[in-house]
């Protein structure tokens, strides 16, 4: 089943964060040590930054597209 924007809205950012907890609960030296691109820690860092760049993105596009429609 697929899941509406709204609930995606709110549960990607939801799992986001609880990956970053977990993150900070679970490794011993939790910033310095998410630099391998292996560990679970890198990935509870990029995501919520990742989230809100995709979104911005996503929505520029639409704009953009409104706006060459209506010219």
């Amino acid at each position: 089943m697929f899941l509406s924007l709204p609930t995606l809205t709110v549960l990607i950012p939801l799992v986001s964060l609880a990956g970053l907890f977990h993150s900070a609960f679970v490794e011993e030296n939790f910033p310095q040590g998410c630099t391998s691109t292996a560990s679970l820690c890198f990935y509870s860092l990029l995501l919520p930054i990742t989230i809100p760049v995709y979104v911005f993105f996503h929505l520029w596009t639409w704009v953009v597209i409104k706006l060459f429609m209506h010219n």
